[in-house]
Parts: C-alpha cells; structure tokens; sequence
C-alpha cells in the first residue's frame, strides 16, 4: 500500500475525465407551477437502511462442520489456524487472531435480532478465499500491537487470495453466498459486502515460503501473481508474476496491487460483478485511499454500467474532512464515504460526560462543505480498525440518539447494542467472539433497548433517513433541529429534540415552527401547534423525542432555511 499518488495507465486517463456520476440522482426537475418545492438531503435509495457492521468470523459460529479446527496443524505450531489468543493479555483480558468459527449460518441465524432492531442492511467481512495458514513473517502479534501480522491469520477476510471463491470457513451445506444475501433479503435486510482492491495477503519475510501467501489465483484456479517471499524492490517488473504487484514496500507485508498492470482492474471488476450478481447490494470499499482516484471513477464507472445506481462508501482513514471527500466527487470515485471526521467528532462528545453538542456543527459540514452530499456519508463512532467507543451506558444511548435522527446513514459495529469491549483496540479484543448467548441476553439491554427504539423511528421516516437538517440549538446537553423531506407527492417534517444531560430538559421551540398537528414517533402524544406558536415538550436525561408534522411546508423562515440548504446542497463541487 502507499498513498495514491501513482498514475493510471495513460490509456485510460480520456475516458475517466469524460465519464459522469451514475449513482447521484438527476437533480430533481422544478416543480409545476403551483406545485410545492422539494426539499431534501438525498433520494439515493440505501439511505433508507441503517447498517449493523459485523466481523463475520466473530459473530456468532452457526455451523461447527466448517471450523477447520485441524487447518495447518500438521505443519506445526506456527502455521495452525483455528484459535490463536494473543500473547501478553493482562489477567482477565483475551484477544484473538485465530478463526473462531463465525459464518453465513451464524449471520442467517440471527437476521431477525438485527432486523427487529430496526437496521436494514448488514455489512459482512471480505468472503474471498484466504490463506491456509498463520502467517509467518513480518513482526509477531502482540497485545495492543498495530501492524504486527506475525501468528495471524486471514479470519477477516482481507487476505484475498482468489476473489472468486468463498472462503471455506463461511458456506454450509445449502447456504453460499447467494443463500445468505436471500436469507437477508427474506428478513427485509439487505447485504452490504466488504471488498479490497489495494492489497492480497501477506507476501514476504517469511522464513520459508508458505503455500498461498503472496499469490493471486483467477476463476479457473490459474497462478496469475506469485510474489515468491520476495521484498517488493526485489520483484522483476518483467516477470508477469511479479507485475502484477507494486514494487515499493507497503504496509504490514501486504501484497500491493499493480493498478497499473492492465489485468488487476478487468480481474477484480469480474469478481465482485460476480458477487453482485450473486445478492450484494452495495460495497464497502476497503482502503480506498490507497489506490488513485483514476483507478476508482473507472472501477464504480464500470460497476454501474452493469448495475445502475449500485450503492458504494470507501474507508479513507483520514479526519480531514477536505480530503476524503474527494472520494465523493463525481470526476473521482463517485462513491459515499465513512465519516472519519465526524467519527472523531462523536467519540469525543460521547465518551465523556459534559461535552458540548456544539462541537458537532462544523463537522456536520451541511452548508458549504467539501462533500458531493454530505447526507450520503456513512455515520458511526468505531470500528473494527481503532479502538471501541469507551462511553458509559449512556453515552451509547445518547450516540445513537444522534445518529439515527440526525444526516448521515448510521453504521453500528457489532456489539455495541450492549457495549461489548468498550475501549478495546483491535489485538486488545475489539474484535472479539460475540455468539449467540451475548445476542439473547442483548434483548434486555438499556442500551439495545434504546437503540432499538430510535432505530425503528428512524427506518419508518423517511424525513430522518433522507431529509434537510436545519439546526436550531447545539449547545451543551442539547441539541433541536428539523428534518425535512418533501419530494414527488411525499412530505414529513421532523423535530428532533436530544438530551444527553443527567437531568430532564424542557424544550420550547418556536423557531420556524409550522402550524399543525405533530405526533410523537416515540409515544404517539399529538401536540397541536397554533400559529406562531410554540412547541413545549419535556426530555427526559440522556433521552429523545421526535415529533412528525405529515403535511406541506409552509412556514415561510423554515421555507426560506430549506430553499438555502437546497442551493447549497446542489451547487458545484
């Protein structure tokens, strides 16, 4: 891996600059006179779906038949592949960098938790075939280490060795993954599948060349890249082996793929257009930084000729906001991304108690910024690459309060429904065996219960999942602000009213409030708003009410507010 500063070939460089967005929809044509003016953040489709993120082999295992408990046993200590704890854990702590036995069954299993919980896509691992083994190179894991691979194996799935064939520790008996994507899809949720187009597996600095480590196979099982445990300036640009990967060092040992080579780009292109067509609904691109912008606007280029509007967000691990939303504009990937800078903004207010909701407007980027559409980008406060989210109960149920209300598509890592490994990195057990017990004793969690709650609001919304935010007050343990959607016959404000303080608030909004009727999503309460008149609703601590007006907007200064936010929303990037 490296930082995309690397050119395409020359011969592709015409067609990327000429080519549009395909997924953005058109703008919306001006309403007929008389008609109402549209407002909203986004109609892209899939922002009607909150995301429960889960690492697949430590979900929950379903089926023990494909363990492959015996993986490399035979080769000795070093190579075995089934549970591998990470050396010097403190007492009472455990990681692990072995398999654990999670699959498609164990995902397929438990659809229905995810779904009652009101999410409407699960994003899974890489699926791809991995090594066989522990790796044996590079610098060897330790606890909290970062980039240290030595003893690891591919149990996440990001070691691709052939992207056209399922790794065996996923499938069972009847259940590939066409049999998961329609299990999902039976569940009302649709799959969001993980993809690496930077990097295979671990190449190099292995004592003695493993069998798979460093090599990319095609369909047919046909040797096409072998790095031969050879340091990248090693490799022979004229060996079509080698060509196939950079020959500057990356990270962690990684083989790094060649976008210049004119085989990577046709060779990954066939292998996730497979998966496509076998039930996923929309990527995460894994790494997308690393590769340069030319390569990605001919990848998602490509991809939505096939399938139109098919729904992508990349990881550019990166918190200046400026930079990774070049991933979002329409002359480079043209894709959504995680929102990194927001992420960081988020974990700072929840984490500890006192913070100021104030520190989230400019993140929020909603006027003025650098995204193609900042209603678009994917949401969330952890993953799997960087430590838990090291919050109280409440501090959980006060983030998610904000996420699924506020813009964005909220993405939840397993687990945090309870809080599980608050604070961990990823070899200090962020990435550790939920199962099945810790899913049944989750239904009577504080945190999953509030979380459930507000999930359900907002995938029955479509203001919250896709409306403009005009904010009224961001200020300490409070936060107000609308939502609004109005577009092809269909219309909802929301009023939106958080508090994260220990005490209850009264709230009094009168600010470009519409007269009408508005009902609680949460109790079903009606509150009935004269002209200019107010709002009074009490909040209760670490608590949120959302109030729904189904009706045509018509307050002139939230008129106004929209019709800017409009503008802004659709001005050129």
């Amino acid at each position: 891996m490296r930082i995309a500063t690397t050119p395409l070939a020359a011969a592709f460089a015409l067609a990327f600059a000429a080519t549009g967005c395909a997924s953005t929809p058109a703008p919306a044509p001006a309403p007929a006179a008389g008609a109402a003016p549209a407002y909203y953040g986004t109609l892209e489709p899939f922002a009607s779906d909150a995301v429960y993120f889960l690492l697949t082999d430590r979900f929950v295992n379903g089926d023990a038949s494909n363990d492959h408990r015996d993986q490399g046993k035979a080769r000795g200590e070093a190579f075995f592949t089934f549970d591998r704890p990470v050396p010097g854990a403190p007492a009472g702590r455990h990681a692990n960098v072995g398999y654990l036995g999670g699959d498609f069954k164990g995902v397929a299993d438990h659809a229905a938790y995810i779904r009652d919980m009101g999410f409407g896509a699960v994003w899974i691992t890489p699926i791809v075939d991995n090594p066989d083994e522990a790796f044996t190179g590079g610098e060897p894991v330790k606890w909290e280490g970062f980039w240290t691979d030595g003893g690891k194996t591919g149990y996440h799935g990001y070691w691709g060795v052939d992207f056209y064939q399922l790794d065996e520790h996923l499938p069972s008996p009847g259940l590939d993954f066409r049999g998961l994507a329609n299990v999902l899809r039976a569940h009302g949720l649709k799959t969001v599948l993980d993809i690496v187009a930077n990097h295979g597996s671990p190449a190099y600095t292995m004592p003695v060349d493993q069998p798979k480590f460093g090599e990319i196979r095609d369909r047919d099982g046909t040797l096409l890249a072998d790095h031969m445990n050879l340091a990248p300036e090693k490799l022979d640009p004229q060996n079509p082996l080698h060509a196939f990967y950079n020959s500057k060092p990356g990270i962690a040992q990684l083989s790094d793929l060649n976008e210049n080579d004119p085989r990577v780009l046709p060779y990954l292109l066939g292998a996730y257009e497979q998966w496509i067509e076998q039930g996923a609904d929309a990527f995460r691109i894994d790494t997308i930084g690393w590769l340069p912008h030319s390569f990605w606007h001919e990848f998602s280029r490509r991809i939505r000729d096939r399938h139109p509007g098919f729904f992508m967000f990349g990881e550019a691990f990166d918190y200046e906001a400026g930079k990774i939303a070049e991933h979002t504009l329409p002359g480079n990937a043209n894709v959504s991304v995680l929102d990194f800078p927001l992420k960081q903004a988020l974990a700072n207010l929840f984490e500890k108690p006192g913070g100021d909701f104030a520190s989230l407007a400019a993140p929020l980027h909603l006027t003025g910024g650098p995204y193609s559409n900042p209603y678009e980008l994917m949401t969330f406060y952890d993953n799997h690459d960087m430590p838990r989210m090291k919050a109280s109960d409440n501090g959980f149920i006060d983030a998610h309060n904000w996420l699924f209300t506020a813009r964005g598509i909220p993405v939840i890592y397993y687990g945090s429904e309870i809080g599980f490994e608050r604070g961990t990195a990823e070899h200090a057990g962020n990435r550790n065996y939920f199962g099945s017990e810790r899913i049944e004793a989750a239904k009577g969690h504080p945190i999953q219960q509030a979380l459930t709650r507000i999930a359900r609001v907002r995938a029955a919304s479509p203001a919250l999942q896709r409306g403009l935010q005009v904010n009224i007050e961001l200020q300490g343990d409070r936060a107000a602000f609308y939502r609004a959607y109005q577009h092809a016959g269909r219309q909802q404000l929301a009023l939106v009213l958080l508090n994260k303080g220990d005490a209850p608030q009264r709230f009094e909004i009168a600010s470009m409030l519409q007269a009408g009727r508005w009902r609680s999503a949460l109790d079903g309460s009606v509150v009935e708003v004269a002209a200019h008149g107010a709002l009074a609703a009490d909040v209760a601590a670490h608590g949120v009410q959302v109030f729904l007006l189904d009706a045509e907007i018509s307050e002139p200064s939230l008129e106004a507010a929209l019709a800017a936010a409009m503008d802004d929303a659709r001005r050129p990037r």
